[in-house]
């Protein structure tokens, strides 16, 4: 396994254009932070620079390397570098080229700057309403001052206002996405976690957003204060309400695409300060069923699926998990000098739990940062399951909320055959009591009557309690409402933990082939039966071009006719069993 960290490097502006061959390979501490407020990462913004068709077979997309390179390159130049694209394409989106540096406009391109309309209808009364004091931080697309407010409700009143200055806007994009970052915040403001939202104003040079003026300074400050790393116990507290916020998001169909300890400020300086979540300036609604295809986010914390332009909120989970590996370790888990060694590193390396402090932290730490950190986002733990988890379970403000997923994998399950589901049946009867807990959880908020039993209505019941205006833009209650709409009979919580489980997430877990095993001997008993080669293909939604007899000969035992082991595994994952590898 490649170790994928190292040492900060200070670099000028004209050697950090360049391509390092072999990236150092020392723990890399935290940056530092700098006296004057700028960003610390590179993040980005852009329609993806590796389509599938990209002539560069060593791209990271691509690339067989397996962590981040520690050799000499067998080529005299590295493969182009992704970053260097998205920088061009960030610029281009938002304004922000040099008229030196503009490259010739291609199709709509070419009129973008024709005809914007950069009226928002938000109120023009800002100068009236608010004075503006110093500068506390600078972003790519702005920069935001403290306020004071000057009547009404919030005279005298300390605010934060982030001002985004209107000839930053020259694409319909950029001025889509000021109108989506008010929307969002407008909608979830009330969460505790989340930072509260006032209002919105604007004149003929700027967009000011108000909000609440956080004092305690970012995450990021006190990692580096407390010497790099958090203490597992400390380590929780932070985790617990990032998922808080992150968990509310992702329900209401939010997906905030560029968590980092720079994006969670503390209300106050005080040591029990609550965490805030801000900068929703990248973040987007997306419906339960569909994917996002923009690369969005800071280079150290994208996830995987992010750069292969295929994602949903499963990317946040991956960040999270980066932000949970330097709690407790205090370096990064993916590093390389250049960012388009960061990426390889994302895409192909795996973190190191073998150094120190890694030997000394609980398993239960381990699994958690493990378990977020997986490559396969149908692998990773939701913000809910994570909540959840052992590690977490001893913490007294966790609430475990309504998890989407559930929703997903029981719509799943209706429209699967009898065969499947006494498949799911059998490996929910082997489920230890430690894996039960969320589904346990997830039940009770679904609002069982007294019988045991909830119906299809009971999801959208306990999904309407939980709504935002949020809900309508990311159109979760569509997806919801088919869901409540299909006919089935009503679920006790046997079969409920059938239809919720998550056969990808299981089959990471410690153990996981003799609970499997365990399983199919239950299904050997209870529930297999020969099955007809052409039923199979069915359930599995496989074509008449498919060869059928040749894809599924290994599924089936030729003795009786029955599903053997491989199979049976196989048919817990439903239809995307049909892609998976030979055993």
């Amino acid at each position: 396994m490649g170790l994928c960290y190292g040492k900060e490097v200070q670099r000028s502006p004209k050697t950090q254009k360049q391509e390092d061959p072999i990236p150092q390979t020392d723990a890399a501490p935290l940056p530092q932070k700098a006296e004057t407020p700028k960003p610390h990462n590179f993040s980005y913004y852009s329609p993806s620079p590796l389509p599938s068709s990209t002539p560069f077979k060593n791209s990271p997309a691509n690339s067989s390397v397996s962590s981040t390179p520690l050799r000499f390159f067998k080529r005299p130049f590295l493969p182009p570098s992704p970053a260097k694209h998205i920088k061009a394409l960030l610029a281009r989106r938002h304004g922000s080229v040099k008229p030196n540096e503009a490259t010739i406009p291609e199709g709509e391109e070419a009129n973008a700057e024709l005809g914007l309309d950069k009226s928002f209808g938000f109120s023009k009364q800002f100068n009236s309403n608010y004075e503006l004091g110093e500068e506390v931080g600078r972003g790519h697309f702005g920069y935001t001052r403290s306020a004071v407010g000057k009547k009404g409700e919030m005279k005298r009143q300390e605010v934060a206002v982030k001002v985004i200055p209107k000839s930053k806007m020259t694409t319909a994009i950029a001025i889509e996405d000021v109108r989506r970052e008010v929307r969002i915040l407008s909608t979830l403001t009330g969460q505790k976690h989340l930072v509260q939202f006032h209002d919105a104003y604007e004149d003929e040079d700027n967009v000011y957003i108000v909000m609440e003026l956080c004092k305690g300074g970012e995450l990021l400050d006190k990692i580096l204060a407390r010497g790099g790393k958090y203490s597992e116990e400390d380590a929780k507290a932070v985790m617990v309400q990032i998922l808080s916020v992150v968990s509310f998001c992702h329900l209401q169909g939010v997906v905030h695409r560029d968590l980092k300890p720079e994006n969670f400020l503390f209300s106050s300086k005080d040591e029990k300060s609550p965490l805030k979540a801000i900068d929703f300036g990248l973040s987007d609604f997306v419906k339960p069923d569909e994917r996002l295809n923009d690369i969005v986010g800071s280079a150290y914390y994208v996830a995987p699926e992010v750069l292969h332009r295929a994602y949903g909120t499963e990317a946040d989970m991956w960040s999270i998990g980066v932000i949970a590996y330097i709690l407790l370790c205090g370096s990064r888990p993916f590093w390389a000098r250049t960012e388009s060694g960061i990426f390889r590193a994302v895409l192909k390396a795996d973190p190191s739990f073998e150094e120190a402090p890694w030997p000394s932290l609980s398993s239960e730490a381990k699994d958690f940062v493990k378990r977020l950190l997986n490559k396969d986002y149908r692998k990773r733990m939701t913000a809910s399951q994570a909540l959840s988890h052992p590690w977490l379970q001893d913490q007294q403000e966790v609430k475990i909320p309504l998890d989407m997923l559930v929703y997903k994998l029981v719509k799943a399950y209706i429209c699967s055959s009898s065969l499947r589901k006494a498949a799911l049946g059998a490996l929910t009867k082997t489920m230890p009591a430690s894996q039960l807990y969320y589904l346990q959880e997830q039940f009770k908020l679904l609002g069982p009557n007294k019988n045991g039993f909830i119906t299809l209505q009971n999801f959208k019941t306990a999904l309407s309690k939980n709504s935002t205006e949020a809900m309508k833009d990311s159109r979760v209650l569509d997806f919801v409402n088919m869901v409540s709409s299909l006919q089935y009979r009503k679920l006790d919580f046997e079969e409920f933990a059938a239809a919720a489980t998550s056969v990808h997430q299981m089959e990471v877990q410690d153990g996981w082939e003799q609970h499997a095993r365990r399983a199919y001997e239950l299904f050997e008993k209870d529930g297999n039966r020969p099955i007809v080669i052409e039923e199979l293909a069915s359930e599995l939604g496989l074509g008449p071009s498919v060869p059928v007899h040749v894809v599924l000969q290994d599924w089936i035992r030729h003795s009786d006719g029955k599903l053997s082991f491989l199979g049976f595994v196989r048919l817990l994952h439903g239809v995307s069993s049909r892609l998976a590898p030979k055993a």
